[in-house]
């Protein structure tokens, strides 16, 4: 079954950190680019960051940079969002997203580019 899993979400005090997972099962992550996208209640999805399919070019939204670092194992077939200096504005539900796309995270991030997506998971920042 192809499928994307998110873990690593919870609860954190502002200015803790996490560490997000998307491990991919099913099929073989290094032919994809990836994006995480996050939704609050009320909130439009959001494009967070995204890495492509060689990885030498990633993309940051203004809201993350300098606190979100995305990476890539392709041994392991995970992909990881270093989330640090969290604030309670990034509380949301957090969704990996991949696809083959080449061009993939070279102009920025598009939800509708991505055609496989994780379940989500909860990252809730509040003390």
């Amino acid at each position: 079954q192809v499928q994307l899993v998110e873990s690593g979400g919870g609860l954190v005090q502002p200015g803790g950190s996490l560490r997000l997972s998307c491990a991919a099962s099913g099929f073989t992550l290094e032919h994809y680019g990836i994006g995480w996208f996050r939704q609050a209640p009320g909130k439009e999805r959001e494009g967070v960051p995204c890495i492509s399919i060689s990885g030498d070019t990633k993309y940051y939204a203004d809201s993350v940079k300098g606190r979100f670092t995305i990476s890539r194992d392709d041994a392991k077939n995970t992909v990881f969002l270093q989330m640090n200096s969290l604030k309670p504005d990034d509380t949301a539900t957090y969704f990996c997203a991949a696809d083959t796309l080449k061009t993939l995270c070279y102009f920025g991030i598009s939800s509708e580019e991505y055609h496989l997506w994780g379940q989500g998971t909860q990252v809730t920042v509040s003390s």
